[in-house]
């Protein structure tokens, strides 16, 4: 089994290869922002110099995003009392607490593995396991040791025998 922290959060983090997609979405950006910067000062005819503005705003702008990307994003917040997901189109209910879980099961909507976290009032999460930086069978693993760490096992003494 595995051990269950309940001191502090687990971050499960983007994939590198989603933080690099994402990342290169923002350079691309940048590059659109330089173009149009570029088309502005040609056409206002104002001096190439106001071209650094967007060029250097744009340059911290992607930095900061790619420090965030690796520093702070998540995919999937676990703590002692429940999970929160972000960065998922479509997870479905994006927050609920372990004690809500009625099972977790794997499946392979549109042929992507993902952990589908359904819940007791109805409703589901759906995880795409491919984008998290953890190997998939450690994340059903530790998610696992969660919800097991929330099920109270029955007492398996009985109770006092009640007079006649």
């Amino acid at each position: 089994m595995v051990c269950v922290s309940s001191a502090e959060p687990t971050f499960y983090r983007l994939a590198p290869a989603v933080q690099a997609r994402l990342l290169g979405a923002a350079v691309v950006g940048l590059a659109l922002l330089v173009f149009v910067g570029t088309a502005v000062v040609i056409l206002a005819r104002i001096d190439f110099a106001w071209l650094f503005l967007p060029l250097v705003v744009g340059a911290v702008g992607v930095i900061g995003f790619g420090w965030w990307l690796r520093n702070k994003a998540y995919v999937v917040r676990a703590s002692a009392q429940g999970y929160r997901v972000a960065f998922v189109r479509g997870a479905g209910v994006r927050e609920a607490r372990w004690v809500d879980i009625q099972e977790a099961v794997t499946t392979m909507p549109g042929g992507s593995p993902c952990l589908e976290l359904r819940l007791k009032k109805g409703g589901a999460t759906i995880i795409p396991v491919t984008i998290l930086s953890i190997d998939r069978e450690q994340f059903v693993r530790e998610l696992q040791g969660h919800l097991k760490a929330t099920i109270k096992p029955l007492d398996p003494t009985p109770g006092p025998a009640e007079p006649s």
